[in-house]
């Protein structure tokens, strides 16, 4: 039998069809459940590191450090410093919020940073206070340099949930382990093509959404 006649075989089954679309749903919850979580954490240490110094200095180290942290050790522990259970989902989202974080607290910086002055100025002058200010004109701004950590960080997240499956929890990487353990590979190429274009869509969504929210650099193209 060849390969092809194998993945067929494996495809054509209505429970194999339906293990696959439940790893997947779980590999999108996993996944973009703290990328999200990530986004508005990074968010709100980036309006702190832009107004108080010192703690843009704690927060990069911070982040360096967290970021380094092995992904698997830190499913392992999750579980002791939050009272979950070893095989709950939330270790996962727990873990990959964090790294999340970790991973976009220079680029938030670096997009709040490029906003103009002047143009800082200008809302300043014209009644906006600091809060308001933030997240009418400064924060919609930065989105064009912080659309590109967006994309590095989901990237990355769509890859560690298949970590996850190591320690039993769900996700396309279960697909993996299950090839690997019964020496299938139908399964295993399956999880890899559907990651690779889980991270596609995903992408481009995050394309689109960068697009729509930021009208201007359209018109500045034109």
């Amino acid at each position: 039998m060849s390969f092809f006649d194998e993945l067929g075989r494996y495809l054509g089954s209505a429970n194999n069809r339906g293990q696959i679309l439940g790893d997947l749903g779980d590999h999108v919850y996993l996944a973009l459940l703290p990328l999200v979580l990530g986004i508005v954490l990074a968010i709100a240490a980036g309006w702190l590191g832009c107004r108080w110094q010192p703690a843009r200095q704690v927060l990069m180290v911070l982040a360096n450090l967290l970021y380094t942290i092995p992904s698997l050790a830190l499913f392992v522990v999750i579980p002791g410093l939050i009272g979950s259970k070893i095989l709950d989902s939330v270790n996962v989202v727990v873990a990959l919020t964090i790294y999340t974080t970790a991973l976009l607290v220079r680029p938030v910086l670096d997009a709040l940073d490029a906003v103009p002055p002047p143009v800082i100025a200008a809302a300043t002058a014209v009644g906006y206070k600091p809060v308001r200010r933030f997240f009418a004109v400064e924060l919609p701004l930065s989105v064009p340099v912080l659309a590109a950590g967006v994309r590095v960080a989901s990237v990355s997240n769509i890859s560690l949930v298949s970590v996850g499956a190591l320690i039993g929890t769900g996700g396309l990487g279960v697909l993996f382990t299950d090839g690997f353990q019964r020496e299938y590979f139908s399964p295993i190429v399956v999880g890899i093509v559907l990651t690779l274009v889980l991270a596609l869509v995903v992408d481009l969504v995050l394309i689109g959404c960068r697009n729509l929210l930021t009208p201007w650099t359209r018109v500045g193209a034109s």
